[in-house]
């Protein structure tokens, strides 16, 4: 072999060995999961070339952000403020208790008194509202969405804001670089046209950023004035709406908030919107002080690919670990992994009655064959699962021994709680939980049963094709 081919063919190994070493320590030193590490440092050496750029590009978690809290912690005092439970918490059975302790010291936010949840069922209730609250708006509106169609929605909440804004309130809106479209995104341009600060979160064409195509904001928030919140899993687009008769309908639930609490949710925003602008928003205008009235106990959680990793997983496996009686799951997308499937099946060998609603049919195919595929894996007797059908249900509504619950943007799936920015409030108050019960009463009403023998009696290669899509389980 000629001498140029020979060097060529040495520098090429030793640079694989130089490569493939330096993706095996970053890996080492930090992959929390054992089973990514090795799975990493295999691509890695068995991919000349092509594995270290794939681990530079996906494999590196570059956000690192360090939260602002503008002078004020989440419960409206100093950051030092004391975080132990309100002398409400009194009154809660003593597993109610331990799930509010462990929140706190997971979250480091204080479970507040004194707040209203107010359900609102799809985009035909909850817009409405939402408008309504916009058009009531004298200071502040911030507003964050995933999806923030160009469709009659959009345009009606452009409109809204817009006139808000000539009535002198100060606006901030934040919509996904990826789920508000990424190429481009009309609605980004019909706010910016209408003279609406307007963000696009983790959206950058520089190669080197473009590995945060996967990472993804999936809160949905609304706040106007500092005092009125709108939180839940409804996007922004004609497919909520009953009367637009879109191909595909989706079915969600959104709440209305008001309350301490809400500080907490402009508290999301206010961090997200800074991370994505620099721009800290100190002002008055968005911190009004709030009394508590009469209403149940809350706390918002954030969750996300930074330093709020695992907080609302945590929060479910204390939930699953402390139900004595019932836990109910409806989520559009059931991917979770075995920590979590874990807690569940030991939950139902203690005798906890297990309820999950997920969707006939999602809005992805390949969801719909892992899901299936997943469910295979574990012992169904033990949870009774059921789908809905008709219109896509895409509400994410979790409730345990009729006591506590959870409301938000978060799935059941790892990328929600690996990949994703979320955020769910967790609520502490029988009443509250009869009504999010209600909720999940009506979709196993109209629902059938998935069994086992449904799951074994799929064809052969349904089964393997299923098996496939479940393979992705990490990014779906």
């Amino acid at each position: 072999m000629p001498w140029p081919d020979t060097a060529l063919g040495a520098f090429l190994i030793v640079g694989h060995i130089i490569a493939a070493g330096c993706v095996t320590a970053h890996a080492l030193l930090n992959k929390r999961d054992v089973r990514a590490a090795f799975g990493w440092i295999g691509v890695a050496w068995l991919s000349p070339v092509v594995g270290p750029v794939l681990y530079y590009v996906f494999g590196i978690n570059r956000v690192s952000r360090k939260i602002s809290r503008i002078g004020r912690d989440a419960s409206g005092g100093e950051p030092d403020a004391d975080r132990s439970l309100p002398p409400e918490c009194g009154d809660l059975p003593g597993n109610i208790t331990t799930i509010a302790e462990i929140g706190s010291r997971a979250t480091g936010r204080a479970l507040l008194p004194g707040n209203a949840v107010t359900v609102l069922r799809s985009g035909d209730e909850a817009y409405p509202a939402m408008l309504d609250a916009i058009g009531a708006a004298r200071r502040s509106i911030a507003l964050s969405s995933y999806i923030f169609r160009p469709d009659h929605v959009g345009a009606a909440f452009v409109e809204a804001l817009s006139r808000a804004q000539d009535r002198g309130v100060e606006i901030r809106v934040l919509v996904d670089g990826i789920g508000s479209g990424y190429t481009y995104s009309r609605i980004v341009g019909q706010l910016r046209g209408a003279g609406i600060p307007t963000a696009r979160f983790m959206h950058d064409w520089r190669p080197w950023r473009m590995s945060f195509i996967n990472l993804r904001n999936h809160k949905k928030l609304l706040i106007t004035d500092g005092e009125t919140g709108f939180v839940g899993g409804l996007n922004l687009g004609d497919e909520n709406v009953r009367r637009f008769r879109r191909p595909r309908p989706v079915e969600d639930v959104h709440f209305r908030v008001e309350g301490p609490v809400v500080r907490q949710l402009m508290l999301a925003f206010a961090d997200d919107w800074r991370f994505t602008t620099d721009e800290d928003l100190d002002d008055p205008m968005w911190w009004p002080e709030i009394e508590p009235s009469s209403g149940c106990l809350a706390r918002a959680v954030s969750s996300g690919p930074d330093e709020d990793l695992g907080k609302i997983e945590a929060i479910w496996a204390a939930a699953i670990g402390q139900a004595q009686d019932r836990i109910r799951i409806v989520t559009p997308y059931f991917l979770p992994d075995i920590r979590i499937m874990s807690g569940l099946i030991l939950a139902a060998l203690r005798g906890v009655r297990i309820e999950l609603v997920i969707p006939q049919r999602t809005d992805h195919a390949i969801l719909d064959w892992a899901m299936r595929s997943h469910l295979a894996f574990y012992p169904l007797p033990d949870i009774r699962c059921f789908a809905t059908s008709g219109p896509f249900d895409h509400a994410k509504l979790v409730t345990v021994d009729g006591g506590w619950c959870s409301i938000g943007s978060a799935n059941w799936d790892v990328r929600s709680l690996r990949l994703n920015f979320e955020l769910m409030l967790e609520c502490y108050d029988r009443s509250t939980v009869a009504v999010i019960d209600t909720l999940i009463d009506e979709r196993i009403a109209r629902a059938e049963p998935i069994s086992s023998d449904d799951l074994a009696r799929r064809p052969l290669p349904i089964r393997f094709r299923d098996a496939a899509a479940r393979l992705l389980l990490p990014y779906l």
